[in-house]
């Protein structure tokens, strides 16, 4: 069994600061294949140009670059000042063997997902947080057998939000409810709703397309 946690922390307790200050607009995304020393954030809800400055402005910040721009994000790969950036997040949370699923920021909260082995390491990780002066907001927890989790590349955040949609009746014609309405019943905001709705369609399609003798290799 393993334990799923979703925390959030302000963001000046730990990083980017500055740059939500600049740009109070922005959201920051971890990207998932990332680097240890060199993380990428995608960014979206500011254009490229404040994006930058923001950056530039943010002394934790020492280098980025600009590697792709779409219609709604961009990815940078940043280069974080020694003890600060995601690092200063990650370290204490990952000690224990714990595994970092979504990282995300908006409206001056970094909010984190996690898998742990088990509730004594998220526990651990808690207390880490707490010594560090980090002010963690523990916003859920579930345990995961093996047994109940679906054959499936969905995250369980993705799960959940595909699952509390059907329910609430946003895929229904006319719509019973509204992305908004529904990001506020998850606790999330907006942009994270949309973001999760993005990737697991993209995974469910690719699972969908990909032929049967592929998936059952890939597994």
């Amino acid at each position: 069994m393993s334990t799923i946690a979703e925390l959030r922390f302000p963001v000046p307790d730990t990083t980017l600061e500055t740059a939500f200050e600049y740009a109070p607009d922005a959201t920051f995304e971890l990207e998932s294949s990332v680097s240890k020393t060199r993380p990428c954030l995608w960014v979206s809800g500011v254009d490229c140009e404040l994006a930058e400055a923001a950056f530039d402005t943010d002394p934790s910040v020492e280098n980025y670059d600009l590697l792709v721009e779409t219609q709604s994000r961009l990815l940078f790969d940043v280069s974080f000042a020694d003890g600060t950036g995601i690092d200063s997040l990650c370290d204490p949370l990952l000690a224990d063997g714990g595994s970092l699923l979504e990282a995300w920021a908006t409206d001056g909260w970094w909010q984190v997902r996690l898998r742990f082995p088990d509730r004594d390491a998220l526990c651990d990780a808690y207390d880490r947080l707490i010594e560090q002066g980090i002010s963690a907001d523990l916003r859920r927890v579930t345990d995961v057998t093996e047994a109940t989790e679906p054959d499936t590349r969905l995250t369980p955040e993705q799960r959940e939000a595909l699952e509390a949609a059907l329910e609430y009746g946003y895929f229904e014609i006319p719509r019973r409810i509204s992305m908004e309405e529904l990001a506020a019943e998850l606790d999330i905001s907006h942009q994270a709703l949309s973001e999760r709705f993005r990737r697991a369609y993209e995974t469910l399609v690719d699972e969908e397309l990909q032929p049967a003798g592929e998936r059952s290799a890939a597994k």
